[in-house]
């Protein structure tokens, strides 16, 4: 009686942790989804608004910004639509 207790409660234990841990990564999807809209818009109106500059000054270092931020994006982009997720876990 006591080992299939035991082994019960080994089980729903193994259960609720892996439940725990597929609404985080929910979460965390979630979350990239809606950082990803803002963060996609700031980077639109940037990229726009940098490439106006670099035209009117004439002066292609004005576009320099772009570099990091299309890290930035890119990162988000797969975390929240790609494979990244996948990746990690192995």
């Amino acid at each position: 009686f006591c080992l299939t207790s035991l082994s019960l409660q080994l089980e729903r234990q193994l259960l609720m942790q892996n439940q725990m841990r597929e609404r985080q990564t929910a979460m965390q999807i979630a979350w990239t989804w809606e950082f990803l809209k803002y963060f996609g818009t700031f980077f639109g109106l940037a990229a726009l608004g940098l490439t106006a500059g670099a035209i009117k000054k004439k002066n292609a270092a004005v576009l320099l910004p772009i570099v990091p931020l299309s890290f930035v994006f890119a990162y988000q982009y797969d975390m929240g639509y790609g494979t990244l997720l996948q990746r990690v876990k192995g």
